[in-house]
């Protein structure tokens, strides 16, 4: 009589079914990596076992940092207030220390987040343990948790450079063993049409003040060549610092076929695909003795410059400048053949018209020795 009760209860009190629990692992896989971002994975990772063995596998994972932990020094409020003193004596010094206190401790902080050794932080979460824990990690750390990783973006909070309001200072660089190439976009002000509803087709002159697409002489005695050497120096100084900290995340995962860097200001890229990341693996990167990024080797720039540059969507750019940067060994038919289209697709929109536009004006060359 017991067992024939304990069926009828059944059949009116069915037990629930999870139809989650049906859906092949092949499928739950390609949800997980869809979202990709490690907090929402850890958090999927404490529902089930399943989940729970199942999160170590996704192979597009997404880290987005919260913040950059840096050591404060109680020494820099004094030195900066120093500074401030005797900013209108040493113009030349007032250069180099925008220069380095704008760059040097994001780049500090860089290296204690991304490196594990510099400071022993938690993980973002354990899948051994009963609760996910979100706390400020190292990425190291937290890819540990996943074993076939293929894709990985890693989102910085800011871009390390600091920048007056209104200045637009963008860059992208490809990476193997040491840089590929870097294009940089600048301008001193970015600044609303009054005639924006009247759209500029895309690649034309239309948008560019007619100049011939020369550098007025002012622009070597007001200070506009100084200014876009220490943007174009602190860019491929922050890329080099990015590509450097990378190199445990690299070693241990060898299953990376492509490696995004950037922030959220959208400011730099560093990227790296399939073939760079092994030549990074075979070839050990040269660093550079004076800090912790690698060495960025001499250098061949071609440089555009326009004062001024309608973009299509009614954004004008003034002193707008784009550099494009090769290793001085590439062969120099290559840059030239294949450069329209790296420097073109550079940048989203609106400021890949704005690279678009200016390389088709005239072309300045530089060298740069390394350093």
């Amino acid at each position: 009589m017991a067992s024939i009760g304990a069926d009828l209860c059944r059949k009116i009190h069915p037990e629930p079914v999870d139809d989650f629990d049906r859906l092949p692992e092949s499928l739950i896989l390609l949800i997980f990596n869809q979202i990709g971002d490690v907090k929402a994975l850890g958090r999927c990772c404490v529902v089930s076992r399943r989940f729970h063995s199942l999160v170590p596998q996704v192979d597009n994972v997404v880290v987005r940092v919260d913040c950059v932990i840096s050591d404060d020094d109680p020494s820099s409020a004094s030195s900066s207030g120093s500074a401030a003193g005797d900013k209108s004596r040493h113009p030349i010094s007032s250069l180099f220390r925008t220069f380095f206190s704008g760059l040097f401790k994001p780049l500090q902080s860089l290296s204690q987040l991304i490196n594990p050794s510099a400071r022993r932080l938690p993980e973002d979460f354990d899948c051994q343990g009963e609760q996910s824990i979100v706390t400020h990690h190292s990425p190291t750390q937290v890819l540990k948790n996943f074993n076939e990783i293929k894709v990985l973006r890693i989102e910085l909070p800011t871009g390390e450079l600091g920048i007056d309001e209104g200045v637009l200072l963008k860059w992208k660089a490809e990476f193997g063993s040491t840089l590929d190439s870097c294009v940089i976009l600048g301008a001193s002000s970015v600044v609303q049409s009054r005639n924006s509803g009247c759209n500029t087709a895309i690649g034309s002159d239309n948008g560019v003040e007619n100049d011939n697409g020369s550098i007025p002489e002012s622009f070597y005695t007001n200070g506009g060549l100084k200014l876009r050497v220490v943007w174009t120096i602190s860019s491929l100084i922050a890329a080099s610092a990015r590509h450097y900290l990378l190199q445990p995340i690299i070693a241990e995962h060898k299953t990376l076929a492509s490696l995004v860097l950037t922030d959220a200001d959208g400011q730099g890229v560093l990227s790296m695909n399939k073939e760079q990341l092994e030549e990074l693996r075979v070839k050990p990167l040269s660093a550079s003795s004076a800090s912790k990024r690698t060495l960025v080797p001499a250098l061949n720039m071609r440089l555009w410059y326009a004062s001024h540059l309608e973009l299509p969507n009614g954004l004008v750019l003034k002193g707008a400048t784009l550099v494009a940067i090769r290793p001085s060994d590439h062969p120099k038919k290559e840059v030239a053949c294949s450069e329209a289209n790296w420097v073109a697709s550079a940048f989203e929109e609106p400021f890949g018209a704005a690279a678009r536009m200016l390389v088709k004006r005239r072309t300045y060359c530089l060298e740069m020795n390394s350093f």
